[in-house]
Parts: structure tokens; C-alpha cells; sequence
């Protein structure tokens, strides 16, 4: 019981510091520190300098930075122009028409940036205003936008997959394989809900503006397409067929994007050099982070808290259904009032070893982690799709928050779905090397 106490002051101070403004590394670091000092025996100099080091030189990190190189490049392309119009043939005619465009057009991107954020406003700034001058049902075009750039975080290459493999020491590309069906089934959930949204409500979607174009030319349309799709199925193809690492097809995918780039006639210096500070930018926070992270999880290890709480956890006799609904509602608090990669690397090192005495497949808990944190990003006050969305549309960010309700709801029903069918996560690394 003693150990529980010491959990909930670490835990309260951890909130106080990052409520005060102090930066999440820093902040881990900090509670890092004041449980060696005060729990255990051991050094904190010798600790944290070795935990910095093995943290820092993680060859599976090294991917981080390429995909995330990879999708600034592409962010700041022509592809979201593309995308729209060459999406937009093939949809005219369903019901929902444009609407699908928001998802199918955040699905590919997911694919290629790995960014929730990043998904949300290269969409957004060609979907918002282009619908809104149609006449479509304006929750519905904010809705289908904030749930489906959520798809940035689970359809790889995903960074927050990336961050919870090097924290949990799983496998980067079976992580990244077994995001694909989860994430097609998202589409899924999203676009059957706006067919069936747009049946029972069709004075929002306008009428008369389905054009009617041959296969021929619906092909012709989406031909800016297809070097997108090729990236994408060269870059998840060469992982699932044991080709190459996720690091070396991160290498060839920014490749291949700076060309595409190029192709495009998008690329100059200033697209060049802003797409590089970013990915330095963004790198550099989420190394710092998994720094802060690596250390708090040695830290817990001396002091033992995290053995403790497990068996704790074990003399409750929770059923593995009841930890996961346990915490579900958990990360939907905790994300709530931080950011999906700071919920990951706060809590691998603790509800890990919980996870694994209840008989939970690592790998499938990292997916339906993943899916639970993509319900974060679309809960106020710091769902950052929420903001983003904000800022392209200067709607109140309550509103904006209403909208994406019904996919809040949908995703759930995806964490409930992989619960009652765990193949869904585990069939395709299961086939992996075959």
C-alpha cells in the first residue's frame, strides 16, 4: 500500500509540473529524478546520463526523423489539390458524395505523413472551403475532418507507433503492419456513417453537382495520384515483405518525396530549408520527450513501483476486459490534457508490465492504444485536431468539438471491435516473412 501512496504523490507532482507550463521532457525528468533521490539508493547523475545515452542512440529512432522529413515535404507539395481532384470522380455519385473525400483523402495522407496535425490541415485547407462553397452540411465537413485526420496516428508509417516501439522495445515494422486493417476499418466505420448521415438527412448534401464522367476519365482525373500510391505501397511493401526496415524505406521515402516534390514543381530553397527546420523542430521535441521517458521508466524500475502496482493491480482479480475498460477511460481522461505522443511514453512504463501479467499480447495493446490516444485528439480542452481545425476555420472550437462526436463514438466502437476480434491487429504481422 505504501508503494500506491508513493505512485499517487510522483503522480500529482508530475501534474503540478506539467500545469505549470513546464515542458513534458523536463517535467519527466524532473519526477525522474525526485524518485531516485527520494526512493532508491541509486546515483541520479550515473542514471540519467546512461539512460540519455541509450535513448538517444536507438537505431530504431532513426526512422523518426525520415518520415517525419517525408511528410513535410509532401505538406508542403501540391498533393492536397491533387488528392481532392482526384478523388472527388470517383465519390460524386455516393451518398455522402464529397464528404468521402475528407476521409479518403486523410486515409492516403495518414499514409505518407504519420501526423495527425499535419493530416487535419493539409486536408482541411483544400476540403473546408471547397465544400463550404458547395453547400454541405458545415458539422458534417468539420466532423468528417477531425475524425478522419485522426487516421495519422494509426495508419502507418505512424510516428506515434515508432515512439511506443522504441519505448516498449516491440517491433517498429510488425507494429507498423498490424495498423493497416484497423485503420482501413476506421474508413470504413467513418464512411458508412456518412452514407447513412446523408440518406436520413439529405438537405445537407446539395444536388445536381455529381459530374457524369466515363472510367476512362475518372482515371485521367486521379493520374496525379498514382505516384502518391506507389510511394505509399513502396514504402509499407518493402516492410511487410521483410525488404527493408522501417528506417531504410524511411530513407527511400523521403527520396522519393523530394522528387515527387520536384516532379510537381513545388520544390524551391524556401520549401527546402521551412520543410527541414520542421522536421528538425519536431524531431527534437519528440527526442527530447523520449529522452525524459527512458529515464522516468529506469527511475520506476529501481524503485519498484511499477512490480508493485502490478501486483496490485493482479489482487484485484480484474478480467483482461475490465483492465482495458479500466484504461480506456483512463487515456480518454489523461488525453483529455495532453498530447498523443506524451500519453504513450507517461504511461508504457508502468501499465506495461500490467498489461503483460494479464495475458495482453504487447503488440495488440500498442494498436489499441494508438486508437484509444486518436480519441484525444478530438476531446477538448487539448484535442490538438480540434485546434488545428480551428485555426483554418475560426468556428468556435466547441462547436468544432460537437462535430466530431459521432466519430469520438465511432473509434470507440473500433477499440470495442479489436477487443471481440484481436485478428484484426494480429493477422498480417502474423503473416509477416511467410
Amino acid at each position: 500500500m505504501e508503494m500506491i501512496w508513493m505512485s499517487l504523490l510522483l503522480l500529482v507532482l508530475l501534474l503540478a509540473l506539467l500545469g505549470a507550463g513546464l515542458w513534458v521532457a523536463f517535467s519527466l525528468t524532473a519526477i525522474g529524478c525526485i524518485s531516485l533521490y527520494f526512493f532508491s539508493n541509486v546515483p541520479v547523475g550515473d542514471s540519467l546520463s546512461t539512460a540519455f545515452y541509450s535513448a538517444s542512440v536507438s537505431w530504431e529512432l532513426a526512422a523518426l526523423p525520415m518520415f517525419i522529413w517525408m511528410g513535410e515535404v509532401l505538406f508542403r507539395s501540391r498533393l492536397s489539390e491533387e488528392m481532392f481532384s482526384g478523388i472527388s470522380p470517383w465519390v460524386g455519385k455516393v451518398p455522402g458524395k464529397l464528404l468521402h473525400t475528407n476521409i479518403l483523402g486523410c486515409g492516403i495522407f495518414a499514409a505518407i505523413s504519420g501526423s495527425s496535425a499535419a493530416t487535419a490541415a493539409t486536408i482541411g485547407k483544400m476540403s473546408i472551403p471547397e465544400l463550404t462553397r458547395r453547400g454541405y452540411n458545415k458539422n458534417q465537413i468539420l466532423g468528417t475532418l477531425a475524425g478522419s485526420a485522426t487516421l495519422g496516428l494509426l495508419i502507418p508509417p505512424s510516428i506515434i507507433l515508432i515512439v511506443y516501439g522504441v519505448a516498449t522495445e516491440q517491433s517498429i515494422a510488425r507494429l507498423f503492419v498490424a495498423g493497416i486493417l484497423p485503420g482501413l476499418m476506421l474508413m470504413l466505420l467513418f464512411g458508412g456513417y456518412v452514407m447513412i448521415w446523408s440518406l436520413l438527412n439529405p438537405e445537407g448534401i446539395p444536388t445536381g453537382e455529381a459530374e457524369h464522367l466515363s472510367f476512362r476519365a475518372k482515371l485521367r482525373r486521379s493520374r496525379p495520384l498514382i505516384p502518391v500510391m506507389l510511394l505509399i505501397i513502396g514504402v509499407i511493401g518493402s516492410i511487410y515483405g521483410g525488404l527493408a526496415s522501417p528506417t531504410e524505406s524511411a530513407a527511400v521515402g523521403v527520396a522519393l518525396a523530394h522528387f515527387l516534390s520536384w516532379k510537381g514543381g513545388s520544390m524551391s530553397r524556401d520549401t527546402f530549408t521551412s520543410g527541414l527546420m520542421g522536421t528538425v523542430k519536431t524531431s527534437s521535441m519528440i527526442a527530447f520527450i523520449l529522452m525524459g521517458a527512458h529515464f522516468l521508466t529506469t527511475s520506476m524500475a529501481f524503485t519498484g513501483i511499477p512490480r508493485e502496482l502490478a501486483t496490485w493491480i493482479n489482487t484485484l482479480n480484474l478480467s483482461p476486459n475490465m483492465l482495458l475498460l479500466a484504461l480506456t477511460l483512463f487515456f480518454i481522461l489523461l488525453g483529455c490534457f495532453l498530447d498523443g505522443i506524451s500519453v504513450v511514453v507517461l504511461t508504457t512504463s508502468v501499465i506495461l508490465p500490467m498489461v503483460q501479467a494479464a495475458g495482453i499480447d504487447p503488440l495488440w495493446f500498442g494498436i489499441y492504444l494508438v486508437i484509444v490516444v486518436e480519441m484525444s485528439q478530438i476531446t477538448p480542452p487539448v484535442g490538438f485536431n480540434l485546434f488545428v481545425i480551428q485555426g483554418l476555420t475560426g468556428e468556435n472550437i466547441l462547436r468544432i468539438a460537437w462535430a466530431a462526436l459521432p466519430y469520438f463514438l465511432l473509434i470507440l466502437s473500433a477499440v470495442v471491435l479489436i477487443t471481440l476480434f484481436p485478428a484484426i491487429v494480429t493477422y498480417l504481422p502474423s503473416q509477416m516473412g511467410r
